[in-house]
């Protein structure tokens, strides 16, 4: 698999826990206070911002600017194609497309970076 498609995985798991830490954090704040020994949601939030921060910047600036625009608009900036089909739009990817995670690819109707499943 190509390197920075790997990168744009790691990143869209890494802001699915810091939306996940931010959702139970405003769910559990009574229960937080009652507790001694814990670590603070926003000391978990702030630390996966900083390295989701640094994965960003480790991508090309191509790669980089494309991600940040699909990121603003979709929670799913990565999305596999399965049976020839992009999970982003559902829409059939072209079959002239080469079926290989070697290079960078996105969706022509979506626009999201797809990922080939066997």
């Amino acid at each position: 698999m190509h390197p920075q498609l790997e990168i744009l995985l790691e990143l869209q798991d890494l802001k699915a826990q810091k939306r996940e830490l931010e959702e139970a954090a405003e769910e559990h704040v009574h229960d937080i206070e009652k507790k001694v020994f814990q670590v603070q949601p926003e000391d978990a939030v702030a630390h996966l911002e900083a390295k989701i921060e640094e994965m960003e910047n480790s991508l090309d600036p191509e790669i980089e600017g494309r991600y940040r625009r699909i990121a603003d608009r979709s929670a799913r900036p990565v999305v596999p194609v399965l049976n020839g089909i992009c999970y982003g739009c559902f829409m059939a990817v072209p079959t002239a497309m080469t079926r290989t995670n070697e290079q960078i690819r996105w969706c022509e109707h979506c626009g999201s970076f797809i990922y080939f499943v066997d």
